[in-house]
């Protein structure tokens, strides 16, 4: 059963309402046509419940925009959903093209800080998000009483004589659903193991984050990246106002999981009662980075899964936290994002996590 506007409905009751399903949710495809973002493809997704979500086709599959209700969800850095061909791999030239939006993926290179490795020189996070994607399908289907739509697609991550990694994904939500679900399949299709490196860079902005949110998490144990973050330690769940000068501030997360295996974490504006949240899957995804940016313009939350931190893939073979992939092999992760539109919703979340 859907439940629109406060009603439950069947398949058969709602169909009897609509001329076609695409009046009150779906998936649009649609090609960007002016500056930076001229020839990049879209997907426009409606849910009918006020969510809304644009997933970047030739940004890796990102998500760009988002918003419930015209709330919006994510901050945006301003630079637009840069078309690929501008991408810069050099240190840290991704910023240049970094739109911010609801999720963007890091890897499969690397993860963080840009360095060497070996004999490759890595830039900031990778190239994945500029990796332009090859769309298998979009769509809607009833499945019974209930109404999925989705967009799923490909990247290839190919470089001559190194490593040949497939990143298949798959977006999905339902009719009336205030949350969204990512799949991704990474598999080895060469003759040697592979490094693999993936970080979802969820961005959240004004009014999930404001000096009167907070960060609701449960964990194992948390810790600062560096100086920066050990100085404001004790205040990384709280928000300040937009502060001229603040420089970032990042910490490591090891978050509990619950019996199903998935943990999550929630960014919540008491004032308003609206947040929103990400959930995942522990066993493909152990480590939370949470990016604290509480800078004028630059006024922005991160909470990012991974299979990794963010100082780069030396670091993280150094340190014995770069995962492989045997030839053959797949790596299977799972990602949710959802929104607590209002207090009935917040005590839900609440209750479900103690």
């Amino acid at each position: 059963m859907t439940t629109l506007f406060g009603k439950t409905y069947s398949k058969t009751e709602l169909q009897a309402y609509l001329g076609d399903i695409s009046q009150v949710a779906g998936v649009r495809l649609k090609t960007l046509d002016n500056g930076a973002e001229r020839g990049v493809r879209v997907a426009d997704v409606r849910t009918g419940s006020g969510l809304r979500f644009t997933v970047l086709i030739d940004r890796g599959m990102d998500i760009g925009a988002a918003d419930w209700a015209g709330r919006p969800l994510a901050w945006s850095s301003g630079v637009g959903a840069v078309h690929p061909s501008f991408y810069d791999p050099v240190d840290l030239g991704w910023l240049r093209s970094f739109p911010g939006g609801l999720m963007v993926g890091c890897g499969l290179d690397n993860v963080g800080s840009p360095g060497v490795d070996g004999d490759d020189h890595l830039g900031l996070h990778g190239r994945l998000s500029h990796s332009p994607a090859e769309l298998i399908s979009a769509g809607g289907e009833w499945h019974g009483d209930e109404y999925e739509i989705w967009i799923e697609g490909q990247v290839r991550h190919f470089k001559l004589f190194s490593a040949t990694l497939i990143l298949k994904r798959r977006i999905s939500t339902t009719l009336g659903s205030d949350r969204l679900c990512l799949v991704d399949t990474i598999t080895n299709q060469g003759f040697e193991p592979a490094p693999v490196q993936i970080l979802y860079h969820c961005n959240f902005g004004f009014p999930i984050v404001s000096p009167e949110s907070e960060l609701w998490l449960e964990t194992e144990r948390s810790e600062p990246r560096d100086e920066d973050a050990a100085a404001g330690f004790d205040q990384h769940k709280r928000f300040q106002p937009p502060t001229p000068g603040y420089a970032e501030q990042v910490f490591y997360h090891y978050p509990r999981t619950d019996d199903s295996g998935y943990a999550s974490a929630a960014l919540v504006n008491r004032a308003l009662e609206f947040g929103a949240f990400v959930r995942f899957r522990t066993a493909e995804l152990p480590h939370l980075v949470q990016w604290k940016m509480m800078g004028q313009g630059i006024y922005v939350v991160g909470l990012e899964p991974g299979n990794c931190w963010v100082q780069g893939r030396a670091h993280d073979r150094a340190s014995g936290v770069l995962q492989f992939l045997e030839p053959g092999a797949s790596l299977s992760t799972s990602l949710e994002i959802g929104v607590l539109p209002d207090r009935a919703a917040l005590e839900g979340y609440r209750k479900n996590r103690t």
